[in-house]
């Protein structure tokens, strides 16, 4: 990847790949966080393996995503032309998905999730009960993009946002819509964000820094394990956000060691930043300058 120099060139390389989608390619979406545990990977080699086998490798695409959330039937697929969602899947049956499903439009009852009262198949996502109230925010691109690539997270609108606050408002007007949009911190205590950005901004004394507390050490809470493994950069471009308004030079991630999913993913999106000139001095020539530096909670 080259280095980005400016905010148009970042806006060159985002319709660049937008331009470069196939709106008429299917998209089979396989969880790869949660699922690894119960074959996601060699679900995804299959499922590859028999695409090329039956042909169809020009018209769909497998892709390696974050959760979808329905971690009680893993291994989870979806299949977004047709709004479809399998659980439970297995390497043998590859060859039935490409056949039936991918070729033929032709739905598979034993792979559908079943409604608890009626036991009948449900096919499409959107009628799941599971799914059917859920309005994903922090989680949106989860289930839809490859946390390990960069460029798929730019193509669905990162990094729009922090090139908004670098070129269209000052530090002092991105606390003010934090704080009007009454965003609130993640843990239990839910502190204002805007309240904690502006005491920032108005400490004496530098260098300052922004820390990411990913160490989510309430028991059974996978919040940040879940955004971090799914949708890294959405977490480093919220970091951009946060130290241009405070005036932070410096950012570290308390994240911990038992989550190698969510460290493997985030330092890949650390060195993708970097090398498309997204972190470091004088970011896309807007004169800001921000480091970030991942930091492990190890075991003793």
């Amino acid at each position: 990847m080259e280095k980005l120099s400016s905010v148009g060139e970042l806006e060159w390389y985002r319709n660049k790949l937008l331009a470069k989608e196939d709106a008429r390619k299917t998209r089979v979406n396989i969880c790869m966080t949660g699922c690894r545990a119960y074959g996601a990977i060699e679900v995804g080699a299959a499922l590859e393996e028999e695409i090329k086998k039956q042909n169809l490798s020009s018209q769909v695409e497998v892709r390696s995503t974050g959760c979808h959330g329905f971690c009680a039937k893993a291994p989870v697929m979806s299949i977004d032309s047709l709004g479809v969602q399998y659980q439970e899947v297995s390497p043998e049956d590859a060859a039935e998905i490409v056949a039936l499903t991918l070729k033929q439009n032709r739905l598979i009852d034993r792979l559908a999730f079943k409604d608890p009262q009626t036991g009948n198949p449900i096919y499409y996502s959107s009628q799941i009960p599971f799914y059917k109230k859920q309005l994903r925010r922090v989680l949106a691109n989860c289930g839809r993009i490859d946390p390990t690539k960069i460029e798929h997270y730019i193509a669905s609108g990162g990094y729009k946002a922090i090139v908004k606050a670098l070129t269209r408002m000052t530090p002092e007007q991105v606390i003010k819509e934090v704080t009007a949009a009454k965003l609130r911190g993640r843990g239990g205590a839910g502190f204002p964000t805007g309240v904690k950005w502006r005491s920032c901004r108005d400490a004496h004394g530098r260098p300052k820094y922004v820390i990411c507390n990913a160490d989510e050490g309430d028991p059974g809470a996978f919040m940040d394990r879940a955004v971090l493994e799914g949708d890294p950069h959405s977490v480093l471009e919220g970091m951009l956000i946060g130290a241009y308004a405070i005036g932070a030079e410096y950012g570290y991630i308390y994240v911990r060691e038992e989550y190698p999913i969510a460290v493997e993913h985030l330092s890949i999106a650390i060195e993708q930043m970097e090398e498309l000139g997204l972190l470091g001095k004088n970011i896309l020539r807007t004169g800001f300058d921000f480091t970030i530096v991942k930091v492990i909670n190890k075991l003793t």
